[in-house]
């Protein structure tokens, strides 16, 4: 322990240096004794590497001007982009040598590759290639033998580089630095470690002090990758802050938060610093501290310490670290260029958030679970069912050619195919586990194909799957009975047990589970590639109950709806009724627009709007129309703008008109070759035409038999359609 001396805020002078905005040293300003470290991070940029030569200028600028500094990762360099696919994180691995990183410690997705054929074997190699250390004090790689004498389990200031230690001491400035790692102990469950372990996150960092303070270093970062307020289930920065006394920093990762300031939080009467930048190579932190003669920080402002969060696109790119990425860049270009001899006519919605693939059924899960059990029949006749896990789905497809590149960033972890034999009974626990979190994102949510569920939310975890059918490839529905065993197919990550799901691990431990080897983005490819064009849709494969009497799973509407009920756009007309085939009334559209997130700036100024014929509505209402006005989504029904016509029914083409509004303020303006091909469209307007045609290449509205019926009044049910279809174009 440091003791409970009593500390004061000291503001640091700042300067500007030219062109970048970056801080400069706290010197100006510290008493004798002090001690000034500028500490640079990045966390969880996910091989994201086309800036990666600016954060190479950002770190020698930043280094120039600060003498006493750090460069220091919190981890998940790997995976997310064709960059890891390709090249295993060697690319990453370069870039980073270059610019000089004095330690790493490892995210959860550093072991993705476990469960592939070569294991971790490009872990290792990363590791070996690092020029410079690796700090894991809860980490045990003696299991895996590609780890043999990489590991030392000590806190020391003899380190090496390409090796992997509990601790580090750091020499800077005649100071010494003791830095140690965390990685969080989830990983066991979100990605496939195998036979790596992790022990408990306090007892470790307890352990990382007590060595440091042991050697005389009172001045300790503790670099970590359990989330700055993860599940406290198994371990976050907050509960690490508030249980460890003796820690300084906290330079984090794995929730991918962007924390603006530092995070102060009182530890034994001293401060602890956490920081974390965000997510794929967005931004690059900085904090600047000063440290008195006892080791505490001395710079803090209240509960927060200032950071800068340096936005890397604004940066110049570094010339060597431009040339270093070149050939990388060269073949990534190339190969995610090409076609896999496959396109879809819809969106393939690969999402997060509201609708998107940890809580909702998508269409490209649709497609990718298809293609699995189209696979694990050639294999097994026998199997019925397949299985994915939202959380193994990280990327939308757009309309048009499908490419490699876009395949491989959906799907970068190349996870192989398992067929599991599991009971009726075993199958239900697992899909209660994978609601459990819902309408909460959970990366275990699952996506099914050869059968179909419902589950009513408002229920208690545990019991909220109400049904569950197997569908034969006929359509025939039979409800799976809990005696019966069913042969389930899903990928190596999630049949191991993967997400916490703990029938599939029991499977696999008695035995119940064959492993073929196709890889989950050669299953996709193939099966796409043998269709040629898709045109996917929701099918009510996954199915939380509505409250609405007037609909059911029959009806066209279904699916449309509950996904707009669901993400709060669309409540029902009464608490059990929908009326689908009701006159959506301008206020209603309006109502809808406005509850896309995000869609309304938080800094707009909204003043009142002009119509004259809107009192009579609900403040809310009335807001909402404000609002919608000020971001220029919706005009007067008049020459003067001063009517809206609240109450009157709003047509197809106008409704169109709202939604391609929309559209461009999202994603800019488009333009088009040719217009839809309606034969009722040629007397609209330009910008009439122009919204039809957006609706129609985007397949968000196809029409009636060649038809689009621009004046015919648009029903609730058309409402949820369209907009359902269009929400995946809504994310920003």
């Amino acid at each position: 322990m440091k003791g409970n001396k009593m500390f004061k805020a000291s503001i640091a002078a700042a300067m500007t240096v030219s062109m970048v905005g970056l801080q400069a040293p706290l010197a100006a300003e510290a008493a004798e004794g002090d001690f000034d470290l500028t500490i640079m991070h990045t966390n969880d940029t996910h091989a994201n590497l086309e800036d990666a030569p600016k954060r190479a200028t950002l770190v020698k600028q930043i280094r120039d001007a600060n003498p006493n500094s750090l460069l220091l990762d919190a981890g998940d360099v790997f995976s997310g982009s064709l960059y890891f696919n390709l090249f295993e994180g060697m690319a990453d691995l370069e870039l980073m040598n270059y610019m000089g990183y004095d330690a790493m410690t490892f995210g959860n997705h550093e072991f993705d590759l476990g469960s592939s054929e070569f294991g971790h074997q490009a872990l290792a190699d990363f590791v070996q290639g690092a020029e410079f250390p690796f700090v894991a004090s809860n980490v045990d790689f003696s299991g895996d033998d590609k780890f043999d004498g990489l590991q030392h389990n000590v806190y020391t200031a003899d380190y090496g580089n390409g090796e992997i230690y509990d601790g580090i001491i750091k020499e800077i400035d005649g100071e010494q630095v003791g830095i140690f790692g965390l990685t969080t102990a989830e990983t066991a469950q979100i990605s496939s470690p195998d036979a790596i372990e992790f022990s408990n996150y306090i007892e470790a960092a307890e352990e990382a002090v007590d060595a440091f303070e042991a050697e005389g270093v009172n001045k300790i970062i503790a670099v970590t990758h359990i989330g700055y307020n993860d599940s406290a289930q198994f371990d976050n920065d907050l509960l690490l802050a508030q249980g460890v006394a003796g820690i300084d920093v906290i330079v984090g990762g794995h929730t991918h938060t962007k924390l603006t300031e530092g995070v102060v939080v009182e530890s034994g009467g001293e401060p602890v610093v956490i920081v974390q930048t965000g997510q794929y190579n967005s931004n690059l932190g900085q904090i600047d501290v000063t440290f008195n003669a006892e080791g505490v920080i001395t710079s803090t402002e209240g509960e927060t310490h200032p950071v800068t969060l340096h936005v890397v696109a604004d940066a110049e790119a570094d010339a060597d670290a431009t040339a270093i990425l070149a050939d990388y860049k060269t073949k990534v270009d190339e190969f995610q260029n090409e076609s896999i001899e496959a396109s879809t006519e819809v969106f393939l919605n690969g999402g997060r958030n509201e609708g998107g693939v940890r809580s909702s059924e998508t269409n490209l899960g649709n497609v990718i679970t298809d293609g699995m059990l189209h696979t694990a029949k050639k294999i097994d006749p026998d199997t019925v069912i397949a299985v994915q896990n939202g959380g193994g789905i990280r990327a939308s497809i757009d309309v048009g050619d499908i490419t490699y590149g876009e395949v491989l960033t959906v799907m970068p972890f190349g996870n192989s195919l398992a067929i599991m034999d599991l009971t009726g009974s075993e199958l239900k626990r697992a899909l209660e586990h994978s609601v459990k979190d819902f309408p909460a994102e959970s990366g275990g949510f699952l996506h099914v194909s050869g059968m179909e569920f419902s589950f009513d939310p408002s229920q208690p975890v545990g019991s909220r799957v109400t049904s569950a059918n197997v569908i034969s490839e006929d359509g025939l529905r039979t409800k799976i009975e809990d005696s019966k065993n069913y042969k389930v197919a899903t990928n190596t990550f999630t049949a191991a047990g993967g997400d916490g799901y703990t029938p599939f691990a029991e499977a696999y431990a008695d035995g119940r589970v064959s492993e073929p080897g196709f890889i989950d983005y050669e299953m996709f490819i193939d099966y796409v590639s043998e269709l040629e064009v898709i045109s996917p849709m929701l099918e009510n494969r996954i199915n939380p109950t509505v409250p609405f009497k007037d609909i059911n799973m029959k009806d066209w509407e279904y699916p449309f709806v509950k996904d707009m009920y669901y993400r709060g756009i669309m409540n029902g007309t009464q608490l059990d009724t929908f009326s689908p085939d009701r006159n959506l009334t301008r206020w209603q559209a309006v109502t809808i627009l406005t509850r896309v997130p995000g869609l309304i700036d938080e800094d707009l100024v909204i003043e009142d709007s002009p119509f004259t014929d809107i009192s009579n509505l609900p403040q809310e209402r009335q807001d909402e129309i404000h609002a919608a006005y000020a971001a220029g989504l919706i005009q007067g029904t008049n020459a003067a703008n001063t009517k809206f016509n609240p109450n009157a029914n709003i047509s197809r083409k106008h409704f169109a008109l709202l939604i391609n509004r929309v559209f461009e303020d999202i994603n800019g303006d488009a333009e088009y070759d040719e217009n839809a091909p309606y034969s009722d469209t040629a007397k609209l307007t330009a910008e009439e035409q122009e919204a039809v045609t957006m609706l129609y290449n985007y397949s968000i509205a196809t029409g009636y038999d060649g038809r689009f019926m621009p004046s015919k009044n648009a029903t609730r049910a058309e409402a949820a359609k369209m907009f359902s279809l269009f929400m995946p174009y809504t994310a920003q």
